[in-house]
């Protein structure tokens, strides 16, 4: 999409009211009526189809915008698939359930919060979604924190950094696989180069809070108890439930495409849950398509388990084509690049294409509250500035990841700080200052730009 050349030249003013439209209507619509953001962008696609037809531009190329941009997103698309097959395999052979189990048995009353950071990121590497995360395993914490009679406010920071933590470098987060597919780069390779800027916040993170962590030596542990119990129950925990885990990172280290990875992965899985569980093969194909559906009784761990399949990916995958396809027709129309050439002469340096796409990123979260849009408008406003400047596509996926994907909490109209607040019962500004992972990520991100670390340029063939 971002080789589409534009069919009209729009003059500025133009495009800034466009665009402006959009991005109010798609706002208005995610906060005052608390809609989903497909209709609000089929509406603006509408919009700029209407444009684009006033302008004497014929149905056809406009139609040509709407698929060049849909197009870009395939294999996104088919790696979402393997993702719901991914997730249902591995809750099904017991992996993710062992994973979580795991976890829970490093929480003790010291250092909670940094506890709670620990643990919320490594059941939200697991599980891929920040939150299903914070409804699940946050509101035990917020339980907890409540019997503690400790900050509820930085109990939530906690949850919500180590839930984006863990949604941010885990395989099989949609907006990490969005991330690394709008630029082309390769799923594992992303996650990796992630590491130079989320490691060190993630550290500095958990310092934090280990210093704010208060001085308890006795809890009521009856809620992280009666999930290891619930977990128990289900006869899934096992030691060799760990194989799919191997399977994906010893692929991933052989640097086997992230689609094939995946899928081997998912193949061990359901090769393992017959070590324990006997299903019929219908009953398989049943729950790769329409996921994995936990019946404990404990309303958590149902909760927590009953998820994946090829069919929870379809709200992504939808949203994502009709952003793709809006994405194509602003190119077509020359909308983007119209806007980009206003400001083109303050991207000639690498710190500040750095600088401006993170600064784009958080802005689209702020004005228009959705992440996928910011990841997803981000990625092809910026990939030709990062190529003139010499920059791999993997380094603008970084920064979408970290100016984008952990920012989108930290807006109180934004889907997730809107889905955060009802489920702990805390306010978005209340935990916005002790989120300490989603704000440090954009700041390390554009610091790193400036002074020219852990950055990767093109190769030049010879």
């Amino acid at each position: 999409m971002l080789r589409t050349k534009s069919v009209i030249t729009p003059t500025f003013l133009e495009a800034f009211l466009l665009v402006l439209t959009i991005v109010g209507t798609i706002s208005v619509s995610l906060v005052k009526f608390d809609a989903v953001p497909h209709i609000p962008i089929l509406l603006s696609v509408l919009l700029l189809i209407i444009y684009g037809l006033l302008k004497k531009v014929t149905y056809k190329e406009v139609e040509s915008g709407l698929v060049e941009g849909a197009g870009a997103g395939m294999s996104a698309v088919f790696l979402f698939f393997f993702i719901g097959i991914l997730v249902s395999s591995w809750i099904m052979s017991g992996t993710i359930p062992t994973l979580i189990y795991a976890g829970f048995n490093i929480v003790t009353p010291t250092y909670f919060f940094a506890i709670v950071f620990v643990v919320t990121a490594i059941v939200g590497m697991s599980v891929g979604s920040s939150l299903t995360t914070v409804a699940t395993i946050g509101v035990a914490f917020i339980g907890m924190a409540t019997v503690l009679d400790v900050s509820l406010p930085i109990a939530a920071g906690a949850i919500v950094s180590g839930a984006f933590f863990g949604d941010k470098m885990s395989p099989l987060s949609d907006t990490t696989n969005l991330a690394s597919s709008i630029v082309g780069a390769d799923l594992f390779e992303h996650i990796r180069n992630m590491g130079w800027t989320t490691i060190p916040v993630f550290f500095i993170t958990l310092i934090i809070f280990g210093f704010l962590s208060p001085t308890v030596t006795s809890v009521d542990v009856g809620k992280i108890t009666s999930f290891q119990e619930g977990l128990l129950q289900t006869g899934m925990i096992h030691w060799y439930t760990i194989i799919p885990i191997i399977v994906l990172f010893g692929l991933t280290m052989f640097k086997i495409p992230a689609m094939m990875t995946l899928a081997a992965s998912s193949f061990s899985a359901i090769l393992i849950t017959y070590f324990h569980h006997t299903y019929s093969v219908g009953e398989v194909f049943s729950i790769m398509f329409g996921g994995f559906l936990s019946e404990t009784g404990i309303e958590e761990i149902d909760a927590l388990l009953t998820r994946g399949g090829m069919e929870s990916m379809m709200f992504t995958v939808s949203l994502v084509l009709l952003a793709l396809s809006m994405g194509g027709l602003l190119f077509k129309l020359g909308i983007v690049q119209c806007l980009l050439a206003k400001v083109e002469s303050l991207l000639r340096k690498v710190s500040s294409v750095i600088a401006a796409s993170a600064l784009t990123a958080i802005s689209i979260n702020i004005l228009i509250g959705e992440q996928y849009l910011s990841i997803l408008l981000t990625g092809q406003a910026f990939q030709n500035q990062y190529e003139k400047v010499g920059l791999a596509g993997k380094n603008l996926s970084r920064v979408m990841e970290d100016a984008g994907t952990v920012v989108n909490p930290l807006v109180p109209w934004s889907v997730c700080g809107i889905f955060i607040t009802k489920m702990l019962g805390v306010s978005t500004l209340d935990y916005l200052p002790f989120a300490f992972f989603c704000l440090l990520s954009p700041i390390l991100t554009v610091l790193f730009g400036y002074l020219g670390k852990t950055l990767t340029f093109q190769t030049v063939a010879k």
